[in-house]
């Protein structure tokens, strides 16, 4: 069982709500990933996802599309963020995920990829435009590797698909929780909760839900119908703050720091 997988077993037993982070590697600098990974970690991120940069981002709003060009300004690549995984590895344990577009992953080679990656330290991997009925395709790449793919689901998402998407998904179900792109927005998206609920009924793997999330409140609120909230966007907008102001995580390390301590005060358990 690899960290991932460990680390939502036991909080399903638990009843804890859990917080996952998503950075751009090679954002702000090329080499800043494993200094962010640490001062995530120790503000009270449980897991993190670590964006794959790529020139066509097409799920992604413009936040995360200038963390991209900038990263691929800095020299970042697919290789790249591997190894500075695998230097993380030797001082920090939090679960890491990989998330990025096919295409790249593609080009590298998926069955090389998917080894080099589980080697490194890589838990499981997000790709937003691999849809089930594709990987398919792809699925052989994975061979025996204790790391898989982690499928997403919105409130447009055939009702019909979402047992094969469950089935088919690794340790979790990604939840889309607006209806577009990536980027902070204020306020509980309308339809989120019910479609949460009907979810819990139709799934068997925990459900972490992203897109839009970037205040407390809102996380705890959403948090009370699933497993735990994802927030991209709203991270990185700190990180441009925290840069603006010469500081060294500061606002990047409150606004996590904020975020978990809120899902602490979420007592409900949904299963």
């Amino acid at each position: 069982m690899n960290r991932l997988k460990k680390l939502f077993s036991e909080t399903r037993q638990t009843g804890d709500k859990l917080l996952s982070t998503f950075i751009t590697a090679g954002y702000p600098e090329r080499d800043s990933m494993p200094g962010l990974v640490s001062a995530l970690s120790e503000a009270g991120a449980d897991f993190i996802e670590v964006g794959i940069p790529f020139s066509d981002p097409i799920a992604d709003g413009p936040t995360i599309q200038s963390a991209s060009y900038r990263a691929l300004t800095n020299g970042m690549s697919l290789s790249l963020a591997l190894d500075q995984v695998t230097q993380i590895r030797k001082t920090c344990d939090i679960p890491l995920l990989l998330m990025g577009y096919f295409n790249p992953m593609h080009h590298f080679g998926l069955k090389e990829l998917v080894a080099r990656a589980e080697d490194a330290g890589i838990d499981g991997f997000i790709i937003p435009d691999l849809l089930p009925d594709d990987f398919k395709r792809y699925q052989e790449a994975f061979g025996d590797a204790e790391i898989g793919v982690n499928f997403l689901v919105s409130p447009n998402t055939r009702r019909d698909r979402i047992p094969q998407i469950d089935a088919m998904t690794d340790a979790f179900i990604y939840c889309v929780s607006v209806t577009g792109v990536t980027g902070a927005r204020h306020g509980v998206p309308a339809g989120i909760l019910a479609f949460l609920d009907e979810l819990d009924a139709k799934v068997s793997h925990p459900r972490m839900v992203g897109f839009g999330i970037s205040e407390p409140a809102d996380a705890a609120t959403i948090a009370n119908h699933c497993d735990g909230v994802i927030v991209g966007s709203a991270i990185i907008k700190a990180l441009e703050q925290d840069e603006a102001a010469g500081q060294d995580y500061t606002i990047t390390r409150k606004l996590v720091s904020d975020l978990k301590q809120a899902l602490r005060g979420v007592t409900n358990g949904h299963r």
